[in-house]
């Protein structure tokens, strides 16, 4: 190390270390003047190829200590991706279930929206109780919709009392009657009601009302003549007039409602006596009418037994349809006459319809396909949709339809069954079978029309009447229909489990067991009427309960939850 000190170097306390600077600089200076004078020091030639090396190393150096600065964070952010990738491959279902029901959320938002808006009724499909009912429309259990409901209910109360409050009955009036649709009545309810009448009493015109009452009664209608004479009562609890008029119409809805059990109409007269009930329910009649009334409904029960009883003995000597009275088909149509909405007399006919196609079927085999087709025509008048029948009416048209003869009557448009399926119709066949076993593993058996289940099988088996694979799946949809009620009902989602119902009923009107899951899927809608009653949603319940008395209409369970409805829960 040469103890020579360069003359440009800094005092200790300063120094600055000695650099070449920029040696490309130099050479172009020294190219520029070439009479530089020496400077004593050696003279050192270094080439620009060693200088761009030498620059180059240092870069690499330079950057090589950057990277292995920056290499540990790769493996950090690698480990954060698989964490993330794994969490959610073990919460996928949970995740999933948090994505929101696009359309439903999006009726639920603005129902919301607009009742924050003040926006509570209209018919324009933008209020809140047109959106909430929607939304209930698109899901019946939802309990943000139902909950919505109750809410533009509440919010009617209010805004009755507001319109009360600012000298305004006939608005108060109108959403007073909102909020009893809504809500069910309850004691706000009552208490507007009360309200707004008084607020009237200062120009209540008892005469007028008291002449629509008495020409109403002129007319027949009774029921208008009581709903006015209890209006005048409510505005005036002591108007004599009006009482007296209210007995008098009680009298007549008594005479009426006798008189229709003795023309056998039992339905029109429970309507009379539940009206009565509804203007009188003290009436001192009341009690014998309903007493008249289960009297003819056990009559009428005794007649209906016997059709049916008489109709199933028929079915098991044979006798299926025909002339005369003593036939399966005969008895079971005088079931229907009785009670048109029996379940028992429809599943008679069903299974009338069932035993035609194993007599067409046999005709069939015997070569009597006349007979055969007769038979299928007489079936499809009792069950046009019938399972079974769409299977005999394809088979006997592939069997039946022979070059130079015609189509069978009835039967489906087919392909002559003679001639060798072409490729095309080969992959048209595949194709329409594997569309139908998706749309009955999808739920769509009957619905929608030309895409269902059902009109797909049949579709095939008008290119093949015999194919296998369609034959077995319309035949196998009954089954299938049943494993899908079972799994809705599992789940609750008993609208879905009626039309399920609906399905079986179609596809196989006759078919045993039928009763059982009717009873099943009422006593699920009385369930659903208890807890919806139990929570104070007394419009929920009644709907619930409409469900349920129109499957299983003679359910004890039905009177004890009606009366536990009508007494406000």
């Amino acid at each position: 190390m040469s103890g020579r000190r360069d003359q440009h170097e800094s005092d200790p306390q300063g120094r600055t270390e000695p650099t070449l600077g920029n040696l490309d600089q130099l050479d172009a200076a020294d190219a520029r003047d070439t009479r530089k004078p020496d400077d004593g020091l050696p003279k050192v030639t270094v080439d620009a190829g060693q200088r761009r090396a030498h620059a180059n190393e240092g870069r690499a150096a330079r950057e090589s200590r950057a990277s292995s600065k920056r290499g540990w964070l790769w493996p950090l952010l690698l480990l954060v991706a698989i964490g993330v990738g794994v969490t959610f491959y073990l919460e996928q279902d949970r995740v999933r279930g948090l994505l929101p029901t696009t359309e439903l959320n999006d009726v639920l938002g603005r129902a919301e929206q607009a009742l924050h808006d003040g926006r509570l009724d209209g018919n324009d499909g933008t209020s809140a109780r047109e959106l909430f009912e929607a939304a209930r429309a698109l899901e019946p259990d939802n309990d943000r919709a139902r909950d919505g409901l109750r809410k533009v209910g509440l919010a009617e109360v209010a805004k009755a009392d507001a319109a009360l409050a600012a000298g305004k009955p006939d608005e108060a009036e109108q959403a007073t009657n909102a909020a009893r649709e809504l809500l069910g009545g309850g004691s706000d309810v009552d208490r507007l009601s009360q309200a707004i009448a008084k607020a009237r009493g200062a120009s209540f015109e008892a005469g007028t009302l008291v002449d629509q009452a008495q020409q109403a009664m002129s007319d027949g209608r009774p029921a208008d003549a009581g709903a006015l004479y209890k209006r005048i009562l409510a505005a005036d609890p002591g108007n004599a007039v009006a009482s007296h008029g209210l007995d008098k119409v009680g009298d007549a809805l008594a005479a009426q409602a006798h008189k229709e059990i003795d023309a056998g109409d039992r339905a029109a007269a429970s309507a009379s006596v539940d009206r009565l009930a509804a203007l009188l329910p003290n009436y001192g009649e009341l009690p014998s009418l309903r007493a008249a009334l289960v009297q003819d409904q056990k009559e009428d029960d005794g007649q209906l037994s016997e059709a049916i009883r008489l109709g199933q003995a028929a079915l098991r000597a044979g006798r299926i349809s025909g002339n005369g009275s003593d036939t399966a088909l005969a008895h079971f149509k005088d079931a229907l006459a009785l009670d048109p909405d029996n379940a028992q007399a429809k599943a008679g006919l069903g299974q009338v319809a069932q035993a035609l196609v194993v007599q067409a079927n046999a005709a069939q085999d015997s070569g009597d396909t006349a007979q055969a087709s007769r038979l299928l025509d007489q079936a499809a008048e009792l069950a046009p949709k019938s399972a079974e029948l769409a299977a005999a009416r394809a088979h006997l048209n592939d069997t039946a339809h022979r070059p130079g003869e015609g189509v069978v009557p009835g039967a489906l448009p087919q392909a002559d069954a003679q001639a060798e399926l072409t490729p095309q119709q080969n992959a048209e066949l595949a194709r329409l079978v594997r569309q139908a076993e998706a749309a009955a593993r999808n739920g769509n058996v009957m619905l929608p029309p030309g895409d269902s289940a059902y009109d797909l099988y049949r579709r095939a088996l008008a290119i093949d009447g015999n194919n296998e694979a369609a034959r077995r799946g319309l035949q196998e949809l009954p089954a299938t229909v049943v494993q899908q009620f079972n799994q809705a009902l599992s789940n609750g989602n008993l609208q879905q489990a009626g039309e399920r119902l609906n399905d079986l009923g179609d596809l196989a009107p006759g078919e045993a067991g039928q009763a059982e899951l009717r009873q099943r899927l009422a006593n699920a809608w009385m369930d659903q009427a208890e807890e919806r009653l139990s929570g104070g949603d007394r419009p929920a319940a009644a709907q619930a309960l409409d469900h349920a008395r129109k499957l299983a209409p003679g359910n004890p369970r039905l009177s004890s939850i009606t009366a536990r409805l009508q007494a406000g829960g």
